[in-house]
């Protein structure tokens, strides 16, 4: 799960993007609007969460940009205006949660994991393939009955492999949905991922190589 933090605190920025990639997501940052929009522009997110003031204007605009285009992507809002006009402005844009500062970052976590969730609502909680299930919302996954422990970068490749099953997916976008800006491309991050998680599947072996394209999940 993918998630755009827009914070000009460069403090509270920072903060949110341990706390988070803490709890497995991958996470960018923008400190102002031009940014953001070109974060957006380029790059697939679960969930954004944006303060409303930004020294380059409101992020309630660019919400309401994204909606009239059509984007979808969830958006909780942080901010220190707690009045209730301030908020209904915020849901009528096209926000999706609200938390008012100073907030608990226990709370902030559980709200971009459910918006993370709503964002991925086409895909099924359960996948199951064969004797594997992967339960997205309780973050589990068994193989013939048997729970098996995943760090949380593994559950997430596993799970895009798990949600095309015998379609090739390709290295570039294990990166992009997996990982975060600051992942060198070139790297074999996403290499040592999948020996890991081969070993934990355990055999028959279920994640097959296409060579010169990427990985596919098939179980004969």
């Amino acid at each position: 799960m993918r998630v755009l933090v827009v914070e000009d605190d460069v403090e509270l920025s920072g903060a949110l993007e341990r706390r988070l990639r803490g709890s497995g997501f991958a996470v960018d940052t923008a400190g102002d609007l031009p940014e953001a929009e070109l974060s957006i522009e380029i790059n697939r997110y679960d969930c954004l969460v944006l303060d409303r003031a930004v020294p380059s204007g409101d992020t309630i605009d660019l919400v309401r940009s994204m909606r009239s285009s059509g984007l979808t992507t969830p958006a909780l809002f942080l901010t220190a205006k707690d009045a209730v006009a301030q908020r209904v402005d915020g849901f009528e844009a096209g926000g999706d949660d609200y938390l008012v500062k100073p907030f608990a970052m226990e709370e902030l976590i559980v709200r971009v994991r459910r918006l993370c969730r709503r964002s991925a609502d086409a895909t099924p909680t359960i996948l199951s393939i064969g004797d594997l299930e992967v339960d997205q919302a309780r973050a589990e996954v068994r193989r013939g009955g048997i729970l098996l422990t995943l760090t949380s970068k593994e559950l997430a490749v596993l799970v895009e492999l798990a949600s095309r099953p015998e379609i090739v997916v390709s290295r570039t976008h294990l990166i992009e949905t997996c990982w975060d800006e600051l992942t060198d491309p070139m790297s074999n991050t996403v290499d040592v991922h999948i020996a890991s998680l081969r070993r934990k599947l355990g055999d028959p072996g279920v994640i097959h190589t296409v060579r010169g394209q990427g990985y596919k999940l098939a179980i004969a």
